[in-house]
């Protein structure tokens, strides 16, 4: 199982396009492939006439699209539930955090909120609108035409998730996703580069991809071919990748590829970021670096052959940047397995590199493995990861300095008189550093949110970068 990106509470819905409409507040917690299942629960309320609202008050009803991960995130969903309840009353959950037992077998949500009027599992559209259809008619008019034809998005107007499969088939002993999302269920290729080609269209200049396991993409149909504007195409990732690249290129838009698991045919992939159609990035949940450890994990890839992997797409593309994240402190992990991973984070080089220290989570097979480590003993572990990768992360950005790169502005008022702040190839929104944009010399350079500007690196700052617009 990968990490999942931040995203934190979004209170967040499209505006309303009919006072006199039902409205229903939306709240959307977790990663990015729960975002986009909100996109689409807000894409369906808005084409059947409800109005969306940011706040609780005055709404009819309040859908919770919830994260069920890690301890902190069921809390924050759950804290999230009971804020709806007290503000609103009408509650429906969806979500990760929805499909989660209860100590008892039971429904764990309907256990801790019994008041709810309705809990569905994650990617369970037509479950959630059948819920807000019982409780809160439809209105008599379709505003299909007041639809955009991206579908309601909740990231800023020039970035956009785009999840290409549901599910996972490993079985993680510290992960309970498959459980909740199911078996890889790979989206058809043509459905793909649609949404694709919608989002570019509607003024999308960075296209992250997400899925549980983004190098196993077609797997489960066995690569079958699909099409798209009428012609065959496979559906696999190095075929996706390469008319991803090219609809991007048309539009002069950023494509970056997550959860990336470190298969062999991954290398396929590396020609497309040397020559600029996929940008050459890869965020590669490794975990561990130890044998023994990836065994007791039950990780599908081989540690041994990981810093080969990494050398190869290096020589492959030798700008590329890794992002990987990592738990410390697994049960039965020894100092000296501890201190294989912390060697071969300095010998990977990983350029941002994040951690966890191992928490139990309900229904995974690792509570159940002997020697669980004490919580201070897998804090220290963590924070010692944090220390060295911290060291490589800070010599890697140094490299940067003096270099001109390639920065889409997301933030910058007054057109960047004072400055802003945009992020280069090497940092995904959210979990990454930033470049720190210094207002420009020129008085007729000018700085707007979605739109890319050239700025030579004069420093760095903690995780970010300091560039001059030029």
């Amino acid at each position: 199982m990968n990490a999942p990106l931040a995203q934190g509470r979004v209170p967040a819905a499209a505006p309303a396009v009919n006072q006199s409409a039902p409205t229903i507040a939306f709240v959307s917690l977790g990663c990015p492939k729960a975002l986009t299942d909100s996109e689409l629960i807000l894409t369906q309320l808005q084409a059947e006439g409800y109005a969306t609202s940011k706040t609780y008050d005055g709404a009819d009803l309040v859908i919770v699209n919830t994260c069920g991960f890690i301890d902190a995130a069921v809390q924050e969903s759950l804290d999230a539930i009971g804020e709806a309840l007290s503000s609103n009353g009408k509650v429906v959950v969806t979500g990760c955090l929805g499909a989660r037992p209860g100590e008892d077998g039971g429904n764990l949500v309907r256990q801790m909120h019994p008041k709810v009027l309705a809990v569905t599992g994650p990617h369970a559209t037509q479950e959630v609108m059948d819920a807000v259809h019982n409780h809160v008619p439809k209105p008599h008019d379709p505003f299909v035409d007041l639809v955009p034809a991206q579908g309601i998005k909740l990231t800023p107007r020039h970035y956009a998730y785009l999840k290409i499969s549901e599910g996972c088939n490993h079985r993680c002993s510290f992960c309970i996703i498959p459980s909740m999302r199911g078996d890889l269920v790979s989206r058809p290729v043509g459905d793909v580069l649609g949404e694709a080609r919608r989002l570019f269209e509607a003024g999308v200049k960075e296209l992250l991809v997400v899925s549980q396991d983004t190098s196993a993409y077609g797997v489960d149909v066995r690569y079958r071919t699909g099409f798209w504007e009428g012609k065959p195409l496979k559906t696999r990732l190095f075929e996706l990748c390469e008319q991803l690249g090219e609809l991007a290129e048309g539009f002069g838009a950023w494509v970056r590829l997550h959860y990336v698991y470190p298969y062999p045919q991954v290398d396929q992939i590396l020609p497309l970021m040397a020559s600029g159609r996929v940008l050459p990035y890869l965020d590669v949940p490794f975990q561990h670096a130890h044998p023994d450890m990836l065994k007791r994990m039950k990780r599908p890839a081989s540690g041994e052959r990981n810093l080969e992997r990494l050398a190869r797409w290096r020589e492959l593309c030798p700008q590329i940047v890794v992002r990987s994240t990592f738990i410390a402190g697994f049960p039965g992990e020894t100092e000296n397995e501890f201190e294989t991973l912390l060697e071969f984070l300095r010998e990977a080089q990983i350029d941002r590199a994040g951690c966890f220290a191992y928490s139990p989570v309900g229904g995974a097979a690792a509570n159940a493995l002997p020697d669980q480590l004490p919580a201070e003993l897998r804090e220290e572990r963590r924070a010692r990861f944090m220390a060295v990768a911290e060291a490589v992360s800070t010599r890697k950005l140094q490299q940067r300095v003096g270099a001109t790169m390639q920065v889409l502005v997301d933030h910058a008022p007054a057109l960047g008189r004072k400055g802003g702040v945009g992020r280069s190839y090497a940092d995904a929104p959210e979990i990454d550093g930033v470049v720190r944009l210094l207002p420009p010399e020129k008085a007729s350079k000018t700085l707007k949110s979605g739109e890319f500007t050239r700025a030579r690196i004069v420093g760095t700052q903690g995780h970010d970068l300091v560039g001059l617009p030029i």
